[in-house]
């Protein structure tokens, strides 16, 4: 079967905000399989504008909105994108064009694409990017990515251009803090650009290694050099490739901490332990009891105890694991104590949590959590998508009722969430659904 997926897209981007998920008290019990990753997915898509030739991606997300987004973006860009059992096929229909029109919904990735353009046609000019609002998102390291590089960035009229007639020509580059968007478009545009580029201060994670190893099967000469910096050798062009996505650890970390504050009995599949040693250090520290069989995570627990942590550079706790972890501390016996170092707007969420019975506050950019002996469902909003995993997992675990506004938020980033609770025993609806 061939399925394009730029309808998908369009039926769920005309009515998402309307729509309300409706969360009751329940237990998670039972098995579930982790879907490719939507970190590294994205990138997956925006690197295939690289290349004319054929990009096959498996184990493909294809319930994710952002990504049915991108490929709508794609499509538009001149791709031929179809799905068959789970894998997609993106087939180059007619050369890309320097200018992306969309009208539909932005995703922070068309920076990304913006910095594809003008790597493979000399220019680029995309919508200003959306994504989860998180404060101190700007793109001012994407353009010092691409101004060192050779070109002209700059803004205008809502969108952002890119300019290099003359094509990039490849540098040292010292990110002031550790990016990750910036690293993946400097891995993007240094390998079509001249000579050789040294980026020092990248941010290595499992999604950029991934993304690395995807460049270099397309022929792209990438060696890395741990923390310290990553060096890239541009070539002429790049080829196609299959691959598949790497499991998601956002997903698996959701469903490890939904077992756990629901006092559940849930296994994992495709679990990637490897990059999730240090998150799971203090998870099992907080009195989860996870077991390991392979790939499959096994996970019992009840009421679980206060965390203190702070997230950080991979292998650290990523940022968009604090609100999982706070809601663990929100079901815990005592304060949990949280510091995000990258999005301090990040905790936008603790007045819905607050809805729900749970007393918190911030101080010198310490969130403190106090443990609820008891939650009461309530009416709450998705802030963002991670938020809006929090809050379903904690009405998992409220008395009565919650009921999640912008609930649309999950779906940016979980592929079949609500199929997947539902396996597990999750009692999850969307209203008027």
């Amino acid at each position: 079967m061939n399925t394009t997926t730029a309808p998908l897209q369009a039926d769920h981007a005309s009515a998402p905000s309307n729509r309300i998920l409706s969360v009751r008290s329940s237990r998670l019990e039972g098995t579930v399989t982790v879907s490719g990753a939507k970190n590294s997915v994205l990138r997956l898509l925006a690197a295939s504008l690289l290349t004319g030739e054929r990009i096959v991606l498996h184990n493909y997300p294809e319930g994710l909105l952002d990504a049915q987004v991108h490929v709508g973006m794609l499509e538009v860009l001149g791709k031929r994108c179809t799905i068959d059992g789970g894998t997609l096929t993106i087939e180059e229909a007619s050369a890309p064009p320097s200018e992306l029109v969309w009208e539909g919904r932005s995703i922070r990735n068309t920076l990304l694409i913006m910095g594809a353009l003008v790597a493979r046609t000399g220019a680029g000019s995309v919508p200003l990017p959306g994504g989860c609002d998180l404060g101190g998102r700007g793109y001012d390291l994407h353009e010092l990515v691409l101004t060192s590089l050779g070109a002209h960035v700059y803004g205008k009229d809502g969108r952002l251009f890119a300019e290099a007639p003359n094509g990039l020509t490849g540098a040292d580059i010292v990110l002031p803090l550790r990016s990750t968007g910036a690293t993946e478009n400097a891995l993007m545009v240094a390998s079509l650009a001249k000579g050789t580029t040294r980026l020092w201060n990248p941010h290595i994670r499992p999604e950029i290694l991934d993304l690395c190893d995807f460049l270099r099967s397309m022929g792209a000469t990438i060696t890395v050099h741990g923390q310290e910096s990553i060096e890239i050798t541009g070539v002429p062009e790049l080829s196609g490739t299959s691959r598949r996505v790497m499991p998601d650890n956002m997903e698996a970390m959701t469903w490890l901490v939904g077992s756990v504050i629901t006092g559940g009995d849930v296994e994992i599949l495709d679990f990637p332990f490897e990059d999730l040693e240090v998150p799971l250090i203090f998870l099992r520290e907080s009195g989860a009891k996870i077991f390991r069989d392979g790939n499959t995570a096994i996970v019992r627990s009840g009421r679980p105890y206060p965390v203190e942590i702070s997230t950080g550079p991979y292998p650290g706790i990523n940022s968009d694991m604090q609100p999982l972890f706070a809601a663990l501390g929100a079901c815990a016996r005592g304060e949990s104590r949280i510091v995000d170092l990258r999005f301090a707007g990040r905790y936008a969420y603790l007045p819905d949590f607050e809805r729900m019975g749970v007393k918190s506050f911030v101080r010198e950019g310490t969130a403190h959590i106090i443990g609820a002996p008891k939650l009461m469902g309530a009416d709450v909003r998705a802030a963002d998508l991670r938020a809006g995993a929090a809050l379903a997992l904690l009405g998992m675990v409220a008395e009565g009722e919650t009921r999640i506004s912008d609930a649309w938020q999950i779906e940016r980033g979980y592929d079949k969430f609500l199929e997947k609770a539902r396996v597990l025993n999750a009692n999850l609806t969307y209203e008027g659904a």
